[in-house]
């Protein structure tokens, strides 16, 4: 037995009151227009990463270019890549609330 037993029970009063054990809420489902406005951040911040992934390629052209520029030493440029792909600027088509999402697929041809 331990010499001070209270303290055992004031270690697991102090877990429960500090909420260090897993807690099992649920949440309400999102409103229509709170869903809305986290599928445009959403398609916000993928439009951002492929701005950032096109300014680090344009970086990296612009690195190898001058690199093999003012390199004294026999180097060859590598084969050519891909060219970097300008994402454009960020459009957000809004959901169309009224147009159903079956109807927005082409009927394909019927099989027997």
């Amino acid at each position: 037995m331990s010499k001070f037993p209270y303290l055992t029970i004031a270690t697991l009063a102090c877990v429960f009151a500090t909420g260090l054990l897993p807690v099992q809420a649920k949440l309400p489902a999102p409103s229509p227009e709170a869903q809305a406005k986290a599928d445009e951040t959403k398609a916000k911040t993928a439009h951002g990463d492929k701005v950032s992934a096109y300014k680090l390629c344009l970086a990296q052209d612009r690195s190898a270019a001058h690199y093999f520029k003012t390199s004294g030493q026999d180097t060859k440029p590598p084969p050519a890549m891909a060219p970097c792909a300008d994402p454009g600027p960020f459009v957000y088509p809004p959901p169309d609330a009224g147009a159903p999402v079956a109807a927005a697929v082409p009927p394909g041809p019927v099989k027997k």
